[in-house]
């Protein structure tokens, strides 16, 4: 196996993966996480959709949010973001399989090569896109944060949201979805003129039918008798 389907195939595997922890993340109510030591027996969560409530029982109640136009701006940033990002990647996806040389999609010829390579090429980019836009509602939601927590016009007494699990897998994603789009955008670019050694699906033979027709002897032998 050639060094550009090896590529291609772990493109695909890295783009495959970050695009379940980008839906992952954009479903989870872990974004922030808020605990004190009022309450010690509940615990909150903040989601993109909902809002949580865990009891040291293990009994979660969730609640979704009211109406979008009153969430709060980088709720509603975020929450944008994260559904291009899913469909981007999504998008992605879907071009670099067909274009890749161990999917029989295309004929073998220069033609299908190009368009194979076309397909791989913008699978890539669209990978490269939805890291930069996943990352960027992750990010901004940390800083923020991180902001609040050590905001001193804040009372010490006051409890303070941190960081969920959904932002360290929205990290994951976006690290995964750059890896992957450069992995594809590589496997283009830089050996491009290099022949990839799958083995070439082998057509299957046709099957011919022979209709014998039974009429013409009857005719023949009926001439003979006259």
């Amino acid at each position: 196996m050639s060094a550009m389907c090896v590529l291609e195939l772990l493109g695909i595997l890295f783009s495959i993966g970050a695009w379940i922890c980008s839906l992952a993340t954009t479903i989870m109510s872990t974004w922030l996480t808020l605990s004190t030591d009022l309450l010690p027996a509940e615990s909150y969560e903040l989601g993109l959709w909902e809002t949580c409530v865990v009891q040291d029982l293990g009994i979660l109640e969730c609640r979704p949010y009211d109406s979008l136009l009153g969430l709060p701006p980088d709720i509603k940033l975020a929450r944008i973001l994260m559904c291009v990002t899913v469909a981007t990647g999504l998008l992605g996806l879907l071009l670099a399989i067909p274009g890749s040389y161990w999917i029989n999609s295309c004929n073998q010829g220069p033609e299908g090569l190009r368009v194979k390579r076309l397909l791989k090429m913008l699978g890539g980019i669209l990978c490269l896109v939805a890291g930069i836009l996943g990352l960027i509602p992750v990010s901004y939601i940390a800083h923020l944060t991180v902001m609040r927590f050590f905001d001193e016009a804040v009372p010490a007494i006051v409890p303070r949201w941190e960081f969920g699990d959904a932002l360290f897998c929205g990290w994951t994603a976006g690290f995964l979805h750059l890896v992957a789009g450069s992995l594809l955008v590589t496997s283009c670019v830089c050996l491009q003129e290099e022949p990839c050694t799958l083995q070439m699906p082998i057509p299957l033979p046709r099957r011919h039918t022979y209709v014998h027709s039974t009429t013409t002897p009857h005719r023949k032998r009926s001439m003979e008798y006259v």
